[in-house]
């Protein structure tokens, strides 16, 4: 566990493939980290979507060697400013070297280091960006923020995320998933089907407890105190969190 979102890794012939790059200021440790697992030089990296502390790191990586892969939307979102409403945080374009060159508008798929690779773009659900990265042969699926374990999310209704969106995006994950898979959260601890599980019921269920009390009429301050959560807050994060969770889901309901 560090700073930014999970980054995942694959070594081998055709050089190290990074998902995505986490905060340009852990390069050390990163850096350090990439080392120890092999002596290959950086030569893809792919962006699970554009948010900043999982793209910051993205002008070092590409001048290291790697090509950026990306979802269309995100390439769009890097090259023009960008707000997230709900952290009151502006972004100016990124500079070039960290703009996604290759990019795609469905799924897409790599071949490096003999591994298949099957990169899946999800309607909008934590963004309008988001895709996951399956690699078949390991069995190790990279989620981004479509799941954080065990952790309530993030939801970025500025950049097109939505609940119902992302209890979609997990239900495509749960299908991927078998009871082997390794699981990558966007944050959060290494996970499997079970946990993915558990996070899906959790997004589903709320979200018809928040919106039967806003169909009621319910005000946000109301439906908080109402504790929809109740039955999840020890696992996902408590009381507090699960407040600006409720929020989100409120806003999109």
């Amino acid at each position: 566990m560090g700073v930014g979102g999970n980054i995942a890794v694959l070594p081998g012939k055709d050089g190290k493939l990074l998902i995505d790059s986490g905060y340009a200021t852990a390069r050390p440790q990163l850096t350090e980290a990439l080392t120890t697992i092999s002596p290959d030089s950086i030569t893809h990296l792919v962006n699970t979507h554009w948010h900043f502390d999982h793209t910051d790191g993205n002008e070092w990586v590409h001048a290291a060697g790697a090509t950026i892969i990306a979802h269309e939307n995100c390439r769009t979102r890097l090259s023009t400013p960008q707000e997230i409403v709900a952290y009151k945080a502006k972004f100016p374009p990124s500079p070039a070297g960290a703009i996604p060159t290759l990019v795609f508008k469905t799924d897409d798929a790599l071949k490096l280091n003999g591994a298949n690779i099957t990169l899946r773009h999800y309607a909008p659900a934590h963004t309008d960006t988001d895709i996951s990265v399956y690699f078949a042969e390991a069995n190790v699926l990279h989620t981004g923020d479509t799941f954080w374990n065990p952790i309530y999310p993030f939801i970025d209704y500025s950049t097109g995320g939505n609940i119902d969106g992302m209890i979609l995006a997990n239900k495509r994950n749960l299908e991927i998933a078998n009871s082997d898979t390794i699981i990558i959260p966007g944050h959060g601890a290494v996970g499997n089907k079970a946990q993915l599980a558990d996070f899906h019921e959790m997004l589903a269920t709320i979200r018809d407890n928040v919106a039967k009390l806003k169909k009621e009429g319910k005000s946000l301050d109301e439906t908080v105190a109402a504790k929809p959560t109740t039955a999840f807050d020890e696992k996902f994060g408590g009381s507090q969190r699960a407040a600006t969770f409720i929020g989100y889901v409120y806003q999109g309901v």
